[in-house]
């Protein structure tokens, strides 16, 4: 059975998590600093916010899956319909591990189709490691940690969403 899913940007990760709350008359399942998910039954939904945008608003929609052959479905689907599509594979983002793929509507809205395979501790596993080198060589430069980190998690507004997406070709310029 599929789940739409839904991940917003807010600026207030607090006072949107009261206001979700209150809206859906539901706890979100997970919270973390930047992060908070809800997985909602009335309509099937897995509604996510987080303050990791530059902007507030839709980082992405997609389908949540809850067995590897459907996400296998909905990317054959993808495919007959001759939709750009990005497969991740075996991947860590938004606190989980899964399995997923992108696609791109002609509008040029981000759409990831993911089967979760567990939770992890981090918002992105490679996350981490990236940080630790881009900090590494902006000390070595000269150049404020933070700020190189940004740039290196900078993505062009027409590519996949900041969120989720590959960021690889990011992270390795600057490292």
């Amino acid at each position: 059975m599929k789940r739409f899913h839904v991940h917003l940007h807010v600026q207030a990760l607090d006072q949107s998590i009261a206001f979700c709350s209150r809206l859906f008359a539901a706890a979100p399942v997970r919270v973390e600093r930047d992060y908070a998910k809800w997985m909602l039954d009335d309509p099937r939904l897995d509604f996510a916010i987080s303050t990791r945008g530059a902007a507030s608003g839709v980082d992405h929609l997609g389908f949540q899956v809850n067995e590897a052959s459907e996400l296998g479905e909905l990317k054959a689907r993808a495919q007959a319909a001759d939709m750009a599509l990005l497969d991740e594979g075996a991947t860590t983002c938004c606190y989980a591990r899964s399995e997923k793929h992108w696609v791109t509507d002609p509008q040029g809205i981000a759409l990831e189709h993911f089967y979760t395979l567990g939770k992890i501790p981090v918002f992105r596993e490679a996350d981490a490691a990236s940080d630790a080198c881009c900090a590494a060589a902006s000390t070595a430069s000269g150049a404020p940690a933070a700020s190189a980190a940004s740039a290196a998690a900078t993505v062009p507004a027409n590519e996949m969403p900041r969120c989720c997406a590959p960021t690889a070709g990011a992270r390795a310029a600057c490292c």
